[in-house]
């Protein structure tokens, strides 16, 4: 497996809220979202209401992006991870599986499912130097 994927792999398992970037036109949108990650598919699984405005805008363009982030003051600790992808309805039992496994209070809401499939990550990790950029990109871009 590619270096940069696996360290990439290793922050997302140490986080599980994403801010997710979706917009058309001239109008954008962010929303927080709890995920759980599937490696095997490289997809964020999330939880969303079909009403909301990032939804809505989601139906019209499935390409997003977005980022996780290690909230510190020390610039020596900062870590944030950018991501694009392609937003989709999970398909997959095994990924519905993985995010109610993840977020065993969530069966109760009975949530829609949604899944990122991503096809690009950029990692900055300043405890491996100043601004220092750790990137993976799917093969066939």
């Amino acid at each position: 497996m590619d270096k940069n994927l696996q360290k990439i792999e290793s922050f997302i398992a140490e986080h599980h809220v994403l801010t997710l970037a979706t917009s058309i036109n001239n109008e954008v949108s962010a929303c927080s979202l709890f995920y759980a990650y599937d490696a095997s598919s490289r997809s964020f699984i999330v939880a969303s209401s079909e009403e909301t405005l990032h939804m809505q805008q989601i139906r019209k363009n499935p390409k997003v992006a977005g980022n996780i982030l290690l909230e510190t003051q020390e610039v020596g600790k900062i870590q944030g991870l950018q991501f694009r992808g392609v937003f989709k309805t999970v398909e997959d039992v095994k990924l519905k599986t993985l995010y109610f496994k993840t977020f065993p209070y969530a069966l109760a809401l009975r949530p829609k499912l949604w899944q990122i499939q991503v096809d690009y990550f950029k990692l900055t990790d300043n405890r491996l130097g100043f601004g220092k950029k750790l990137i993976w990109q799917e093969p066939s871009l």
